[in-house]
């Protein structure tokens, strides 16, 4: 064989994914590396790879071969033992924060009775599949999949207990890519959604969010110890609906009371992450599925500490 024909095969595309290559008797063999991609990324990339082998001189043939590792991916729990205290808001606001800070974040909303990370993100469609795995959507850098796009807006999940976790399932399953960072919104209690979270996919932590009133607490602390209880560590607690200031006279009051998540997370023995304001700002933006985290330095705080939590 020539030597044109032996560096035949030096100017492939992708080439800091080609990790060989071989051309004998006019058969060019590659192996490529597509860790990270997506199922229609690595379609384009054999492809690109096969065109470009042919059209090299001395290429009767070309085969193709993709590897790839498995994505290191943090599964994080996002908990509260209570509705209404604005988990889903912080959630949508987190994964924001934490892909401004130059994560691949996915957001996984199984919310069974509430489903809201299709508003908070402001991106209803529906998502597609492909080889039996759903295909997240996506919306401010986040990536995501939400139960409430399995029905149409304003109908009720009327599920029962296997049906809602054989559809978290499915969401877990899907394909996520070289997603790093995966929130998952969970809904109130410590119910069925929450253990089959936990059996199947052993999340790496939990965060809890909770505002500070006491009502809100007994039920954060139930929240806490069904973790300790089944081994996932708690990364932090977030205070939410701690202060208001009145936009006319700039007072600030305290509707819910202050410092009763910190004090709790104190007594607990578990990190606190930061306080989060009552804020008509927050409540539009999140209406209007724009997440306010890329202008709140307080968000872009919080997704450090959680960082920092994850890595210790």
């Amino acid at each position: 064989m020539s030597r044109e024909m032996a560096d035949a095969l030096d100017n492939l595309p992708h080439e800091d994914r080609v990790r060989s290559r071989k051309l004998s008797g006019g058969v060019a063999t590659i192996i490529a590396d597509a860790t990270g991609l997506s199922e229609a990324e690595r379609k384009a990339l054999e492809d690109e790879l096969r065109s470009a082998a042919m059209n090299a001189p001395g290429v009767s043939e070309a085969r193709v071969a993709l590897t790839a590792t498995q994505t290191a991916r943090t599964l994080i729990a996002i908990g509260s033992g209570k509705g209404g205290v604005g988990k889903s808001t912080v959630t949508a606001n987190l994964a924001v924060a934490l892909a401004r800070a130059g994560k691949k974040v996915g957001v996984i909303d199984a919310d069974v009775y509430g489903p809201s990370q299709p508003t908070l993100l402001g991106n209803h469609s529906k998502p597609e599949g492909r080889d039996d795995k759903l295909l997240p959507v996506e919306a401010h850098g986040v990536r995501f999949l939400s139960l409430g796009q399995l029905v149409s807006p304003g109908h009720a999940l009327a599920w029962r207990g296997p049906m809602a976790t054989g559809a978290l399932a499915n969401l877990i399953d899907a394909d996520w890519g070289d997603t790093e960072v995966l929130l998952v919104d969970l809904p109130p209690g410590t119910g069925d959604v929450q253990l089959s979270l936990i059996q199947r996919s052993r999340p790496a932590g939990a965060v809890i969010v909770s505002t500070p009133q006491d009502l809100s607490l007994i039920d954060a602390r139930r929240a806490v110890d069904l973790f300790n209880k089944t081994s996932v560590p708690i990364l932090g607690v977030i205070e939410n609906m701690a202060t208001y200031v009145c936009p006319h006279c700039g007072q600030a009051s305290h509707p819910f009371g202050t410092g009763g998540a910190e004090d709790a997370a104190a007594e607990m023995g578990v990190p606190f992450l930061g306080r989060l304001p009552l804020s008509l700002a927050i409540r539009e933006a999140s209406d209007a599925g724009q997440p306010l985290a890329a202008e709140e330095e307080i968000f872009a705080a919080i997704a450090a500490k959680l960082l920092a939590a994850v890595a210790h």
